[in-house]
Order: C-alpha cells, then sequence, then structure tokens
C-alpha cells in the first residue's frame, strides 16, 4: 500500500505497496491479537462527523503523520492517520501499525505530539484504530459517501509522502471502483485486497492510511495501494493508486470501537509465542520450522529452539505457518496454551503449557 512507511534505517521491505524499514529476514514474526479492550466512553456511543453535500475546508485538518518504532527488528516506519474524534480516535492501515512496539502520532497543524496504542485491526481489511493519549479538542476529517463515487470524479490524496511529516496533496480522478488486486513482495508475502478504488492520483510511500477527498473535501477513501516500481506486483494492470472506500472502513472501526471481535476483526492487545518461524521442509510431517526465538519469551522459557518444528496447538496439529497464526487468533496475552514441537536434532516429540505474553499488533 502506498507508503505503509518510509525507511528510517535497516533494509526497505515492501508490504502492500508501501515502504517499511524493516531488516531483511525470511521468517515472520508470530504474534496475533486476541483480548478485547474498548477505549473508555466508547461503546456508550461512537459517532462520526459527516459532511454536507457543499462543505468547504482544508483538506489537511484532522489528517496526521503516524511514526511507529518496530523494536523486534530495530526498525521505525512511517504512515498517515486520520483524526475520527476530538478525543482522538485514529484511523489507519493495519500494515502502518503492524510489528510496532511503540507509535507516536503528530498533528502536522499544531506539531503536538501523542503516544499512540492499537484498539484493534483487521488484516482482511487492512484497517486499525488508534487511541492518542491524553487527547482532547482535536480537529477531525469530515467523512464522505463513498458509495456515491462515480468514475471521472477529480479527487485529491492528502499523506506523509515519503515520511517527511509534512502532509503532501496528490491530485487526480477516479478511475475505477470495486477493483480487487493481489500484492506481493519480494520476499514471498501477498495479500489479496477486494472492493478498492482506483485513481491515477501519484501516490507515494508513507502516504497509506491518509485521505483521498472528494471536490468538496470529504474523505471518501484511504490511501493504500500504489503501483510502484520495485517491490511489489500486482493482478490489477491499472496504473496510479488503491483506496479502501471509506464507508467500509468506518464500518470496521466502528466493530473496533464497539469491541465486538470477529474472525477478521480483533480488538485489544496482541498475544505473543516469541518465535520466528518458516513452513517446515523436508520429508517429515508437516509443522512450522522454529528459525528462531527471542529472549524470555514463552517460546524460550518453554525450552522451544531454533531449529525445533512446532507441530500442534492444544492438541490441533499445525500444518502450516498461516495455521499456526489462525490457531493463535483465539488467544489473548496472559492465556495459557498447549505447544507440541520436535527437537530439531534428536526428532523428539516434546509438550509444554505456555503462557502467551504480549506483543506488537500482527
Amino acid at each position: 500500500m502506498s507508503g505503509a512507511a518510509s525507511p528510517r534505517r535497516g533494509a526497505a521491505r515492501w508490504y502492500h505497496g508501501g515502504m517499511r524499514s524493516l531488516a531483511r529476514r525470511r521468517s515472520r514474526l508470530i504474534a496475533v491479537l486476541a483480548v478485547a479492550l474498548v477505549a473508555a466512553g466508547i461503546a456508550a456511543g461512537f459517532t462520526f462527523a459527516r459532511s454536507t453535500a457543499h462543505a468547504s475546508r482544508p483538506v489537511d485538518i484532522g489528517v496526521v503523520v503516524i511514526e511507529t518504532s518496530l523494536g523486534l527488528q530495530q526498525a521505525s516506519a512511517a504512515g498517515t492517520g486520520m483524526v475520527l474524534t476530538p478525543r482522538g480516535e485514529v484511523l489507519t492501515n493495519n500494515h502502518v501499525i503492524r510489528g510496532s512496539t511503540s507509535i507516536r502520532v503528530v498533528v502536522p497543524s499544531s506539531g503536538r505530539s501523542y503516544s499512540a496504542t492499537v484498539v484493534g485491526y483487521s488484516l482482511t481489511s487492512d484497517t486499525a484504530v488508534l487511541q492518542l493519549k491524553n487527547a482532547s479538542a482535536l480537529a477531525t476529517v469530515k467523512l464522505g459517501d463513498s458509495s456515491r463515487l462515480r468514475v471521472g470524479e477529480t479527487v485529491r490524496a492528502i499523506g506523509n509522502a515519503g515520511g517527511t511529516g509534512r502532509l503532501v496533496v496528490a491530485r487526480g480522478r477516479i478511475t475505477g471502483l470495486n477493483r480487487a488486486l493481489t500484492v506481493s513482495d519480494d520476499q514471498g508475502g501477498s495479500e489479496h485486497l477486494t472492493s478498492l478504488v482506483a485513481t491515477n492520483a501519484a501516490l507515494q510511500p508513507g502516504d497509506s492510511g491518509g485521505p483521498l477527498v472528494d471536490a468538496s473535501g470529504a474523505v471518501v477513501g484511504m490511501d493504500t495501494a500504489a503501483s510502484l516500481s520495485g517491490g511489489f506486483q500486482f493482478t490489477d494492470r491499472t496504473n496510479g493508486g488503491f483506496a479502501i472506500p471509506i464507508d467500509r472502513a468506518v464500518a470496521v472501526a466502528k466493530q473496533i470501537e464497539a469491541g465486538r471481535q470477529s474472525a477478521t476483526v480483533h480488538v485489544g492487545g496482541t498475544a505473543f509465542l516469541g518465535i520466528s518461524a518458516t513452513p517446515a521442509g523436508g520429508f517429515g510431517p508437516p509443522g512450522v520450522a522454529v528459525d528462531g526465538v527471542f529472549n524470555g519469551s514463552p517460546a524460550d522459557r518453554a525450552g522451544i529452539t531454533g531449529g525445533d518444528e512446532i507441530v500442534a496447538l492444544d492438541g490441533k496439529a499445525i500444518t502450516s505457518e498461516n495455521g499456526l497464526v489462525s490457531a493463535l487468533l483465539a488467544k489473548h496475552p496472559g492465556d495459557k496454551i498447549s505447544v507440541t514441537w520436535l527437537a530439531g536434532f534428536s526428532g523428539q516429540q516434546q509438550t509444554a503449557t505456555v503462557t502467551l505474553a504480549s506483543g506488537p499488533p500482527q
């Protein structure tokens, strides 16, 4: 996605069309959200401001810059967000905050900076909601109606292009609706996105999570992907950018804010096993090969080491990395889970009960 992050240090990795400064690695961090935590006061009544038909206002009002620290990867990232409520709920792409160990949000117009926590997120719709700490009386974006979009309409994309911390406006038109595309990176990762708005506005790395606004300045989409050279290949042959319709993003945000966790929407903190892993190879039983274990993590305390192979969780067979992630989706920090693995050298099966820790968002 366009500008999931701009590089700060480490080798660049592309994710959903956006640049994220992650150290190159073949393995994937196993960390899945499970516990349901709701921001105070949200469940009692959650409303967003909607624009009038002919509202005229600066398009950067309510747009913020997001900077994340990716502590486990010793890297950092940057993107864009939209303020939904005066008390500091912020909408952005999930890939902007994925793997973050700390998040800082800056309001460019005032220079004020806030620490943020993740309220919840959806991997399948690439949507996340943040809560700013000690925020009040913030200016919010004005939300439009993406169901009324038409091909040919003029639009503007606003975002933290290049990760500079300054908001940049890119002008263009709507070139397509209800688009679907698969984004794949040079490390074998991929994501399939649907129901997207296509635009020829020149989206940049760093724009992810920013607004796509119509001629009146109302937000009609969340900038998410771009056909940029190098790093990604798209099944959709249209050049330009892609945005999630704002109606769809807001629907996910409301579900998150209400604390309604589901198979595709995760609310609250992220459970952490503490391994990096790849699909198991060889001719033995399928499983997940452990590349490395984080010191002091639940896996480390259980005695799991690099070269071992995880084959079951809570007695249910694990045959792939995605299966391991899926098995952890229903868990949350503090939960106890049984892990079965094969020792790397002897092949001996071992089982231990671990208490899952809290980790970065998936």
